[in-house]
């Protein structure tokens, strides 16, 4: 399952505001327990399969997942060794911008520590800090 979308209405985008609080999306609403984020910054398309597949693993023997965020956000890159101008690059890979305050996991069906341990887990290969919350 990869995180890009299908299509856009654009190829290239600018990059934007990445400080603020989040507007919606700041309670759990699907799951029992989340990971809040506690600070402005941006996840890749790479890092939301590699939380996806560690979410899989840690939740197989039962419970259910919920990815609240998708990288929608194109990011160009220019070749190395490459001279100034000649136009915007071509895109690199996605990302998702993210607020403070925004729910980005969801997880239920399990017992409070299991949960506690799994998003402590996803927290820590996350770029910025997170904190548990309950329903």
């Amino acid at each position: 399952m990869a995180f890009i979308p299908s299509r856009v209405k654009y190829r290239k985008a600018q990059r934007g505001r990445r400080k603020g609080l989040a507007v919606s999306g700041c309670r759990v609403s699907f799951g029992e327990y989340g990971l809040k984020a506690l600070g402005c910054g941006t996840i890749t398309n790479k890092q939301l399969e590699m939380i996806r597949i560690i979410m899989s693993r840690a939740l197989r023997k039962g419970g259910k997942f919920w990815i609240r965020i998708f990288s929608d956000k194109p990011v160009t890159k220019k070749p190395a060794e490459t001279r100034m101008g000649k136009g915007k690059g071509d895109v690199d890979c996605w990302e998702a911008k993210i607020k403070r305050g925004k729910v980005l996991f969801e997880i239920g069906g399990v017992p409070r520590d299991y949960a506690q341990k799994v998003l402590r887990d996803i927290a820590y290969k996350l770029p910025f800090k997170c904190r548990f919350v309950e329903r």
